[in-house]
This record gives C-alpha cells, structure tokens and sequence, in this order.
C-alpha cells in the first residue's frame, strides 16, 4: 500500500535529502519505510488513527498566545508513529510501548510530550478506564514542567468545553478524569513512596538527569499487566556519560538503529549532530534543532542560537553549547581523558584469547572499594584487545555501595563484569583475586608476557600467589603509579584508541571508568589519570594502563637496540 500520510511524507523527505537530518534520524525514517515495505510483519500501519490525534492536538491552545498551534513536521512523524502503529493480531494494542525521543533545548518537546499526555488522559481507548498518565522527572520541579503545561493547556480547553469541563477535576498536584476514573499527575523521586503504580503512560521527563534508573524500573514494573503501556524518554543531551539513558536507552536506541539489535516495540528519534564541526555551520544546525523546518520560528532560533554560538567562542567555552544547544553527549570535564565517541569507536565483538600472549594489569583497592584485573592482549596489525574483571568490596552492603557509587552493581556481578567478596566483613577477598587470575592463564593457556602491578599493597597478593600457584611461573612487574612512568603509556593508549588499534567489548565497568577518568599535567607536561569526585571509579582503566606500560613495547620483544633503531626506521613501525 502506498501511504501519503504527514508522518510518512516526513520520512520520505528525510531519507531522500529535502530535510536535512542526522543520521540517527534519517535511520529511524528509512526505518518506518521499510516496515511499511514488509509483507510478513507482526505489525501493521493505521494512519487514520494517528490523524485522530493530531486532529484534537492541533485544537490545544498554546501556553504563550492561547491559540491552537499546528504541530511540526517532525512532531507529526512522532505522533504517526506512536499512534498509527498496531499489532496486527490485535489493532487495539499499540506497537511502540516504549520510545526514546531526544532533541536540542527549546524545540518544542515539552509542548509535545503535554499534548499526548491530555490526547492518552481524555481520549484513551484501551484500557477505557482507569488510566494512570504520571509525568515523571528527577527532581520535583522538572516534573512539574510538563504537568504546570497540562494543567495550563486543559484550562484553556476546559473553558470552550463544557462537557469536558464537568468531566476534569484537578485536586492539588492530581488531574481526575471522572467519567473514565483516570488521573494525571507529576512523579519524582522526591515524591516519597512511588510504588504501587500501574501507568498506561510514563513519561521521562529530561531522563539525561537521572542518576540512575530507580524511576524507570518503577514505572516499567508497575506496567508489566497494562497491554497498551507506553514509555515515553525525552531529553536532551547531558554531561554524564555514566547516567542510564546515556549508558542503557541511548546506548540501546543506536544499536537498534543500526541494525545489531532487534526490538520493533521501541521507537528511537535522536535529534543531533553528527560532528562537533557542525556547531560553526548554520546550515547543519536544523539536526539537532528539527523545530528549524517551520518558517515562522527559524530566524528567531537561528538568530539567538548564532548569538549564543558567538558568546561561547569568545569565551571559550563550547561544552554546555555542545551539550545543550547541539545535543551531543560529551563529559563534563574539558580535561576528560578519552571522547566518548572515539572510545565507541573501537568496541568489538568478544574475542577468542586461547593460547594468545598476553599482558595483566592489577589495581589493588583499598580493602572495600574496587579491585580490577584486566588483560591487554596483542593482536595483528599492532593492534591490542582489552577486557577484565573487577572485584567489589560490600562494607555496608552491596545495594548501599551501588547508591553511593551510582553503579548497578548487581547488574554487572550477574552478567559476569564483576565478583563481590565472600567475605562477611564485606572486604576485597585476596585469595578470590588471586584465584580467578590463576583460572583465566590456565583455562586460556595464555602465555602471560609480564603481569604488572601497582606496588601499592601488593605484598598480601603476591605472597597468596607463592602459596596457591608455586608452579604457575609469571613474570611479575611492578608499574610505580607516577607521572615518570605513566605518562607515556597513557598517551600512547590515548592515541591508540584515536587510531582505532586499541580494541574492547563493551565492558560496562570499564567503559564507566574511561567516562571519569581525566588527565592531570604536571610541569613537564607529563599526564596521570586522575577523578574529580572521590566516588568516581577509574580503577578498570588504572589497571589497563598499568599492563598497557608493558604490553606497548610488545612489537620490540627479542630485539637488540641495532634491530629496534631499524624497526622504528622502518616503514612497518607506527602505532
């Protein structure tokens, strides 16, 4: 069937060039094109539905002049999607139950996410009664945002309606819809005891914020019997690359986008730039910024966002401008050790290390934090591939150390990134370090080239390995944890990633430790990783690093200093 509705004639203008978009969004357009394409699909497209809510959308009142507004381009491509798609064993059930949607500040979204909240509050079909609509965020007065611009827009329809006026009550910081006993109402962690629900509607006001995903599992749990749930994201970008909608949605969306995961009830729309270089071309502006394709606002954005971009160059000052106004994710620290983005770059699948060369790194802890072991193993094309272990201690508890640390601890020890102590004090167990070592050498047969370590209390460790592994003959180096002897390694680790020759599988934790990681500079321009906050957890890269000061000079091993001078001569020498 050929479709001509507004949200397909979005896609296609998208895909072939006349809108100028990302290409997150031109995957997500050339996404819904080919779903429509598919004979055998588990889901089929009702457009007709969708332009039953735009239809009541379009007569909400605008906060700022109190008269209906027509939704964008890119707004009906959402709202088509979001409603014209069903199951096709059952077309009261909607497809997409859950959705990401992330664009640049001051694009309308909150404008947006009102309007299908009052459309899902007075006009939900399935369940006809009894829908919960919560309009969530981290803190009390972000989620008051979206709710204060509900209540706003209902007043204004309340008075051209007095059917719907009899029907909406609101009492305090709750809306009733009475014929249908529904309510509508703000949520956030600073409500208090948020469980119990059972939302047909969440939605995740600014989640970039989030620290962790308590909200989320709240929400998502509690909708676990509700058929036509849905689950609506919408952020923008932020400065903590280890939050759950950078680490867990967004990480999730690309995958999906690209094709490596399979979900068709999520729906994923990120609006940003491609490139960092792109902030110094207007004309590329309008993929962070969809609201640009409508006429009447785009000299007013272009305008104050050209001021904005000229104040931030002056000052130099370009993160939050990056952040906010262009929604790239990046650190908040101008200092960081690695880019996201490059450090994406180099993931791989998992590889087989049997029988390979390979290098260890140890970064003892304190006896109650974070203990990591990690392997750098050498591969062809002067390329090295990294992955680990970490070993948490629990003093306290476990669930207590993952609040604190903002880190889902449990999460990680299941998927088999991490073991927790066994001891009762809740101390880093030695003997367990030592242990999963010796398992990982023997059970891979790896030829261990040096297992370097931070001398920093490593006398426990190495006196455990003397009694457990007499036979077991591996050549232990110790890295002094120091500008002198660390800073080229780091560098040239940096450089590796850059190079795309330093290669990982996604480990979580490391990935968490390269996000806080930062460099340090002493006189001499000489680096060290450091953290800005003491809870920040650098030890997986500390421990990469510190088996990567050897595993670098792996291409020179068996060489004299004739042979190593003709190496690096040579056309073949270069990382």
């Amino acid at each position: 069937m050929n479709f001509n509705d507004p949200g397909t004639q979005y896609a296609r203008k998208v895909v072939n060039g006349e809108i100028l978009a990302g290409k997150k969004v031109i995957q997500a357009c050339q996404r819904h094109l080919n779903d429509l394409e598919k004979d055998n699909f588990d889901y089929i497209y009702i457009p007709k539905r969708a332009e039953i809510a735009v239809k009541f959308m379009e007569i909400l009142p605008d906060i700022s002049t109190g008269k209906p507004v027509k939704l964008a381009q890119f707004q009906l491509f959402i709202v088509y999607s979001l409603f014209g798609w069903y199951r096709k064993d059952n077309t009261d059930l909607r497809r997409f139950n859950k959705a990401l949607i992330s664009m640049a500040r001051k694009n309308g979204k909150s404008a947006l996410i009102s309007s299908i909240a009052i459309f899902e509050f007075l006009g939900g079909k399935f369940p006809i009664q009894n829908r919960q609509i919560y309009c969530t965020a981290q803190s009390r007065e972000q989620a008051s945002i979206v709710f204060d611009m509900v209540v706003q827009r209902l007043d204004g329809l309340l008075s051209k309606s007095e059917a719907i006026r009899e029907s909406v009550h609101k009492v305090r910081n709750e809306i009733k819809h009475v014929p249908s006993y529904s309510v509508l109402k703000p949520l956030s962690k600073e409500t208090g005891n948020i469980n119990g629900l059972a939302p047909t509607l969440s939605i995740l006001d600014e989640y970039g914020a989030s620290k962790d995903n308590s909200m989320m599992e709240v929400l998502e749990s509690g909708s676990m019997l509700q058929p036509n749930m849905l689950t609506l994201i919408i952020s923008t970008a932020y400065f903590d690359l280890n939050s759950p909608m950078y680490t867990q949605e967004y990480q999730y969306g690309r995958k999906i986008l690209n094709g490596d995961t399979d979900n068709e009830n999520y729906f994923v729309l990120v609006y940003e730039q491609d490139d960092e270089k792109e902030i110094y071309n207007e004309e590329m502006w309008i993929k962070s910024n969809p609201l640009m394709e409508v006429e009447a606002i785009k000299d007013t954005l272009i305008r104050n966002l050209r001021k904005r971009v000229s104040e931030s160059i002056a000052k130099n000052d370009l993160l939050g401008l990056i952040v906010k106004n262009f929604n790239m994710w990046k650190q908040g620290a101008e200092n960081s050790f690695l880019p996201a983005k490059e450090w994406q770059a180099c993931e791989t699948d998992p590889i087989n290390i049997y029988g390979r060369d390979v290098f260890l790194g140890l970064d003892l802890s304190r006896t109650d934090d974070i203990t990591a072991l990690y392997h750098i193993v050498p591969l062809e094309k002067e390329r090295f591939y990294v992955d680990g272990h970490s070993f948490i201690g629990t003093v306290g508890g476990l669930e207590a150390k993952s609040k604190r640390d903002k880190i889902d601890y449990q999460m990680l020890i299941d998927h088999g990134y991490a073991t927790a102590t066994n001891l009762k004090s809740g101390f880093i167990n030695i003997t367990q370090v030592v242990h999963h070592a010796a398992r990982l050498i023997m059970d891979n047969n790896l030829n261990v080239i040096a297992f370097c370590y931070d001398p920093w209390s490593i006398s426990n460790f190495l006196s455990e390995w003397e009694k457990e592994y007499p036979d077991l003959d591996i050549p232990f180096i110790e890295v002094p944890q120091n500008f002198k002897f660390l800073s080229e390694p780091i560098k040239q680790f940096r450089f590796g990633v850059y190079e795309r020759k330093i290669l990982h599988s996604n480990n979580p934790l490391l990935n968490i430790a390269i996000n806080n990681a930062v460099v340090k500079y002493d006189n001499n321009a000489n680096v060290i990783l450091d953290k800005q906050k003491n809870r920040e957890k650098i030890d997986p890269i500390v421990a990469t690093i510190t088996g990567f000061s050897e595993a670098r000079n792996y291409e020179y091993r068996g060489m004299d200093i004739k042979q190593i001078e003709e190496y690096i001569l040579s056309n073949d020498f270069g990382f």
